[in-house]
C-alpha cells in the first residue's frame, strides 16, 4: 500500500483523516506539533512531533521516507485554532507551505492533496451555487492564509507537472462532537445570545467531517490520472436549517433559551455589507447578520463523482 504523510495529522480533521486511511490499509506518517490519543497504537501508524514551520525536521522526515501521498492539513481551521485567527498564523503557514511543497515536488509523490476552504470566495448575493470557477475573494486572515496556500501550490505544479494536485475548498465541519461550526449561526455575535429569525427556514452550507474523509479516500482510490487533478467544493448534499441545527443542540446538549428575532430591513444588511469589522477578519466564524438569509450553497457535481455525501445532521457519530 501506498506510504502517506499527513501533516497537521493530529489535530481533529487530520486524526479523522488519518483513522480512515489506516482502516483502508495504508501506511500513515502523521506530523504535528503534538501527538493526539486518537490513532495511538494503531498498525501502520507513526507519529513524528514538528512544529509546522520547522523547515530542518520536515526535511528529516522527506529524507527517511519515501511518500507516494501527501495530505497538507497543518494550519487549518478547527485542527488547532480557536476563533481568533492572527496574521501570526498567516505566516507560519506560508512558511510551512513553501518548504513541504517544495520537497513533495522534488521527491516526485504521485498525489499532494491541499486541505482549503469555501471562504476564498467572493461572497454572492444571488442564490446560484457557488461552482469551482467562481470569483474568488478572501476576506478574513484564514481565507486569505488558505488562498495563498492555493497559489503558492499552483506555482510549484507548473514546474512539475507530473505531481497530481487536489485542494479541497470544504465549508465548515462539524461532528456529533464537534459543534463550534454549527453554534455561532444561531449565536449573535454582539451579545452572545441564542436566536433564530423567524421559523429558522433559512439554510447554511456545512460539511460533516466524515463526507470529507470519504471524499479524501474515494479520491485517493479512483483518481488514476491528472484528468483528476484541479480543485474540488466538498460540503453536505444539502443546506442545514436554522430550525435543524437547534433540535440538533436540543437533542444532544440541552440547548436553552432561543429568542425569535424579526430579520433587519435593507438598511441593516447595507450596514453590515459595509461595516468593515475587524472580527470579520481575525473571527473565521464570524457571523456576519446581514448574509443569513441568502442561502448560498456549494456546488459539489464534481466532487460527488467520487463519494455520495452520505452523511449529515441525522446521522453524524
Amino acid at each position: 500500500m501506498d506510504k502517506i504523510l499527513v501533516t497537521g495529522g493530529c489535530g481533529l480533521i487530520g486524526q479523522h483523516i488519518c483513522s480512515g486511511l489506516l482502516k483502508k490499509g495504508y501506511d500513515v506518517i502523521a506530523v504535528d506539533r503534538k501527538a493526539s490519543t486518537y490513532n495511538e497504537g494503531k498498525l501502520r501508524y507513526t507519529f513524528i512531533e514538528a512544529s509546522p514551520d520547522d523547515k530542518i525536521a520536515y526535511r528529516q522526515i522527506f529524507d527517511m521516507y519515501k511518500f507516494d501521498i501527501i495530505i497538507h492539513c497543518a494550519c487549518t481551521a478547527d485542527n488547532d485554532f480557536e476563533n481568533k485567527f492572527t496574521e501570526q498564523e498567516t505566516i507560519v503557514s506560508d512558511v510551512c507551505d513553501r518548504f513541504i511543497f517544495q520537497y513533495s515536488m522534488e521527491k516526485n509523490v504521485k498525489k499532494f492533496i491541499l486541505m482549503s476552504t469555501d471562504q476564498v470566495y467572493e461572497f454572492q448575493k444571488s442564490r446560484e451555487p457557488i461552482r469551482e470557477d467562481n470569483e474568488l475573494k478572501p476576506v478574513s486572515n484564514y481565507a486569505v492564509m488558505k488562498y495563498n496556500s492555493e497559489k503558492a501550490l499552483i506555482s510549484e505544479m507548473k514546474r512539475n507537472k507530473n505531481v497530481m494536485c487536489c485542494i479541497v475548498r470544504f465549508a465548515p465541519i462539524y461532528t456529533k462532537n464537534f459543534i463550534p461550526n454549527l453554534e455561532t449561526k444561531i449565536t449573535d455575535p454582539k451579545d452572545n445570545v441564542k436566536f433564530v429569525y423567524g421559523k429558522g427556514q433559512y439554510g447554511f452550507q456545512f460539511c460533516c467531517l466524515h463526507n470529507l474523509v470519504d471524499f479524501i479516500l474515494c479520491y485517493l482510490k479512483s483518481a488514476t490520472d491528472m484528468t483528476y487533478a484541479g480543485i474540488y467544493n466538498v460540503a453536505d448534499k444539502h443546506l442545514t436549517t436554522a430550525t435543524d441545527i437547534i433540535d440538533f443542540m436540543r437533542e444532544n446538549y440541552g440547548l436553552g433559551t432561543v429568542i425569535q428575532k424579526t430579520p433587519g430591513g435593507a438598511f441593516s444588511k447595507l450596514k453590515g455589507l459595509f461595516s468593515g469589522n475587524k472580527e470579520d477578519r481575525t473571527d473565521y466564524r464570524w457571523l456576519d447578520m446581514s448574509k443569513l438569509e441568502n442561502n448560498n450553497m456549494l456546488d459539489t457535481t464534481r466532487a460527488s463523482k467520487f463519494t455520495a455525501f452520505r452523511w449529515d445532521l441525522n446521522n453524524t457519530k
